[in-house]
């Protein structure tokens, strides 16, 4: 269900908008457990037992499953589930404008200008402006007139109805369990200069300053929209942050500037040849000691059939061009091929800090982790994947 966020530039709506949102936040979290649930049951008792030589890839399994009644009911109440996400969240913000531009002066006015750095010849790249992706109408980057900050608010308050609680209550889960992850397991390392690529309005960026409060943290993305939002939006909850608007193909940090560099779901939404150049960049603008780590959906060659077809669903049918073609990729060749070497690749499953105490939390990372139907998928215990490496 979808709770108040944690900040003051948050809009309840009134009760019909609330029992909206509240309705297709039900709706997917059912969607993504029992129906999901039970279709993966359907195929599993009646599809695949039908043919002679068993799937050995995610596209062979949805060759097989995407004729059938339950899948197509399944994928057109999901598609239609995801367009009502931002319908329900982005009409109560157009009846806010004034009160969110206010609030964002407001908690604007006395910060450091420096904080906030965009570029207005900053060109926004064609798998951005060109796609409404995970269709979300006018994509992350939207300007609506004087409300130049709403491409971030639709998707802060977006995300909240679409992960259906299962993203902690600021939403900063990822960012949450990924540093504790690397302050707990590495106790001795100590970055100052932590950066985050494509941080959309930094909700996955303010918690590594909240985890290395001595370090100078940087989120950077080409939305300016999504920027502004995410500037005032870590002010408001007292967490200081540099957002930069930049294209992670082009960083403009001098070599061995840096000692972590850290995106969450962002490479998947990159073409291949921009993918190599951001992995590139991220070795370029590394110190040496220094951390490069990406929290993804787990590649396809870790995955069962099934599991690699369920979670490329989103490439078929929701507006994500790259998603599949990245996840196919071979994640040991990229780090290589960016200049890391091969003894100091890492790769890791965290379940979610925000969810655990501090104690089930260390328990849990010492212990042996493998993928299972949960990793990367909104469900009750849900697990992330990142790799990296260590430069």
């Amino acid at each position: 269900m979808p709770a108040p966020l944690k900040h003051s530039l948050y809009v309840k709506g009134d009760s019909e908008q609330a029992s909206k949102q509240e309705f297709v936040s039900s709706l997917r979290g059912f969607l993504l457990n029992d129906m999901a649930t039970e279709m993966k049951e359907q195929y599993t008792s009646y599809i695949e037992p039908t043919v002679v030589k068993k799937p050995t890839t995610g596209e062979e399994v949805h060759k097989l499953i995407k004729e059938t009644s339950l899948f197509k009911f399944y994928s057109s109440l999901r598609y239609n589930a995801q367009e009502m996400v931002w319908r329900s969240a982005l009409r109560p913000l157009h009846r806010s404008i004034e009160k969110v531009s206010n609030r964002i002066d407001i908690v604007s006015a006395k910060a450091d200008k420096s904080k906030l750095a965009l570029n207005p010849n900053q060109d926004i790249p064609r798998n951005v402006s060109a796609i409404d992706v995970h269709l979300a109408p006018g994509s992350y980057h939207r300007e609506d007139g004087s409300a130049n900050w709403m491409g971030g608010a639709l998707y802060d308050h977006g995300l909240n109805i679409f992960s259906f609680g299962m993203m902690g209550e600021n939403l900063d889960d990822i960012g949450q369990s990924m540093a504790q992850y690397i302050a707990r397991k590495y106790p001795n390392f100590s970055p100052y200069n932590i950066l985050d690529l494509g941080c959309t309005i930094g909700h996955n960026t303010c918690p590594w300053k909240i985890t290395f409060p001595d370090a100078a943290v940087t989120g950077i993305d080409v939305a300016s929209a999504c920027l502004r939002y995410g500037h005032a939006r870590a002010l408001d909850q007292q967490v200081d942050i540099n957002f930069k608007q930049m294209n992670a193909t082009a960083l403009s940090f001098p070599d061995n500037s840096m000692d972590i560099v850290f995106s969450s779901m962002f490479l998947h939404e990159l073409p291949a040849k921009d993918l190599r150049k951001v992995i590139e960049e991220a070795h370029r603008v590394l110190r040496p000691g220094g951390l490069m780590l990406h929290m993804e959906l787990p590649p396809n060659d870790s995955l069962s059939p099934y599991d690699a077809f369920y979670l490329d669903w989103d490439a078929y049918y929701n507006n994500e061009p790259y998603y599949k073609s990245f996840r196919d990729q071979d994640f040991t060749q990229l780090r290589l091929d960016a200049g890391f070497k091969p003894e100091r690749l890492i790769e890791l499953i965290t379940p979610q800090y925000t969810y655990m105490d501090s104690a089930a939390y260390n328990q849990a990372i010492n212990s042996e982790r493998g993928f299972d139907g949960s990793t990367g998928r909104l469900a009750a215990g849900i697990q992330w994947f990142g790799f990296g490496a260590w430069k």
